[in-house]
C-alpha cells in the first residue's frame, strides 16, 4: 500500500486543472443544422440585408399614408383595391393616389405604398375599402435591413451557437460555419475485474460503469469521448494505453489512482511525464490525480463510481469547458430545507447527494461505490471542509444535475 500522505484543497485542484486545459485551436467547418452548441471560430459577415426587402408587418392593406389622413369611423376614407399579394409574391402594380393593395404579413411592400393599415381598421365592399383610422409613413412596415445590414458582423468569434444564433445565421443564408473542433478525450478504464456490459460476469468481475458516466460528462460539456480498450493492472499495459491516449487532447483514466499495490496509474504517468498533484481534500473522490505528458493533461479518476462521477461534475466538466472554449457551467439551484441532519468529515469538502421531496432535500448518498447514490438523486449540496454537521431544517443550495 502507498497511502496518500497529503491532499490539496479543492480550489487548488480546480485551479491547477484549469491551468492545464489549453483551449482548443483546431477549426473545422460544420453544416448549420449540426452547429448548435458549437463555438464560432470566425466572425460571420452578412452578405445581404435581412430582411432583403421592405415587408408588411401586419395583415391589411398597403397604402399611401397621405391617403389615410383624417380617416375616422364616422368619416372613413375609401380606397380602390388593385390586387392581393401574399408571402412569396410581389405586386404586379404600383399604388397610386386613392389606391391600395391587400397584403399579407411578410409580403414585399408594393411600389408607391409606404404604410400598412391593419385589416381590423377596414371594411371592404367588392373592390372598395373603407379606412377607419389614419396611419403614418412606415407604420406596420418592416424596413429592409432592419434586422441585419449587409456587411454587418453577425456574431463574434467565440460565441456559442444557441438556437437563436443559429437562426440569425440561417437568416443570412449561411449553410455552414467555421467552429472550434470538439476536444477529443480518451477514456480508459483500468482493472482486471472490469468487463463490458452485455457480457456474462465471471467470478469476481464487475461491469464497467465509469467509462459510460465519464463519456456522458465529456459529451455534455463540449468534448468527444474516445473509448480505449480496458487496460489490465500492469505497468506495461498502462504505458501502452497512454501511448494510444496521447493521440487525443486529454486522457482520462478511471481506477488505478488510489493506494493499492495494483493502483499503478501514478507510476505510468511518472514514467512518461510528471505528476502535478495526487489527492484532493474532497469526499467522495479523494484519490484523484493530475499529470502532464507531452504537454497534454492526464487525469486519474477514482475507481468507485460515485467518486468518479462526482469529480466528473466538479473537476472534469470545468476543465472540459475550458478546453472546448465554452463558458463556465451554471447549474440550476434549488434552495430548500434539509430533511434530516447530515454529518460530514471535517477537513474534506463534501459533495452530498440529495433528492428533492415535498420541498425538502432528502439525503441520498449511500457509499462511494454505489452508483445509485447519484442515479437516485436530483443534485448535491456542498459541505465546506470546516463544517462537520448540517442540521435538519437548515436551508441548503441544491445544485441540480
Amino acid at each position: 500500500m502507498r497511502p496518500i500522505l497529503e491532499t490539496i484543497p479543492l480550489a487548488d485542484a480546480l485551479s491547477l486543472m484549469l491551468s492545464e486545459a489549453r483551449p482548443i485551436e483546431r477549426i473545422e467547418r460544420v453544416a448549420l443544422d449540426s452547429a448548435a452548441g458549437r463555438v464560432l471560430a470566425t466572425a460571420p459577415v452578412a452578405p445581404e440585408d435581412v430582411p432583403p426587402f421592405d415587408r408588411a408587418a401586419m395583415d391589411g392593406y398597403a397604402v399611401r399614408a397621405e391617403d389615410t389622413f383624417a380617416a375616422t369611423r364616422q368619416a372613413p376614407r375609401t380606397l380602390r383595391c388593385l390586387e392581393a399579394i401574399y408571402t412569396g409574391q410581389s405586386a404586379t402594380r404600383s399604388v397610386g393616389p386613392g389606391q391600395c393593395i391587400e397584403i399579407a404579413t411578410g409580403a414585399p411592400m408594393p411600389d408607391g405604398a409606404d404604410a400598412v393599415i391593419i385589416v381590423e381598421e377596414t371594411d371592404r365592399h367588392a373592390d372598395d375599402v373603407d379606412l377607419f383610422t389614419p396611419v403614418y409613413p412606415r407604420q406596420n412596415v418592416g424596413r429592409r435591413g432592419a434586422d441585419i445590414a449587409a456587411g454587418q458582423v453577425v456574431l463574434q468569434a467565440g460565441d456559442v451557437l444557441t438556437p437563436a444564433r443559429v437562426g440569425a445565421l440561417a437568416a443570412c443564408g449561411t449553410a455552414d460555419v467555421e467552429v472550434y473542433a470538439k476536444p477529443r478525450v480518451a477514456i480508459l478504464s483500468t482493472g482486471n475485474e472490469i468487463i463490458e456490459p452485455g457480457q456474462p460476469l465471471g467470478p469476481a468481475q464487475i461491469y464497467d460503469i465509469n467509462r459510460y458516466t465519464l463519456g456522458a460528462i465529456v459529451s455534455a460539456h463540449g468534448g468527444e469521448p474516445i473509448v480505449l480498450p480496458t487496460a489490465a493492472d500492469s505497468l506495461d499495459d498502462l504505458s501502452r494505453a497512454i501511448d494510444r491516449g496521447l493521440e487525443y487532447d486529454m486522457l482520462l483514466f478511471s481506477g488505478g489512482s488510489s493506494v493499492g499495490d495494483r493502483d499503478l496509474i501514478l507510476d505510468a504517468i511518472a514514467r512518461r511525464g510528471e505528476i502535478i498533484f495526487h489527492g484532493v481534500a474532497v469526499k467522495p473522490g479523494k484519490p484523484t490525480a493530475l499529470g502532464r505528458i507531452a504537454g497534454k493533461p492526464v487525469v486519474g479518476m477514482p475507481g468507485y463510481p460515485t467518486s468518479c462521477l462526482s469529480n466528473g461534475y466538479i473537476l472534469i466538466a470545468p476543465m472540459l469547458r475550458r478546453l472546448a472554449r465554452l463558458p463556465p457551467y451554471r447549474p440550476a439551484i434549488a434552495r430548500v430545507p434539509l430533511a434530516r441532519r447530515v454529518v460530514s468529515t471535517t477537513g474534506r469538502h463534501q459533495f452530498y447527494t440529495v433528492r428533492i421531496e415535498n420541498g425538502t432535500a432528502v439525503p441520498a448518498f449511500k457509499a462511494s461505490g454505489d452508483i445509485t447514490s447519484m442515479a437516485l438523486a436530483d443534485g448535491y449540496i456542498e459541505i465546506p471542509a470546516h463544517v462537520d454537521i448540517v442540521e435538519a431544517g437548515q436551508l441548503v443550495d441544491v445544485f441540480l444535475f
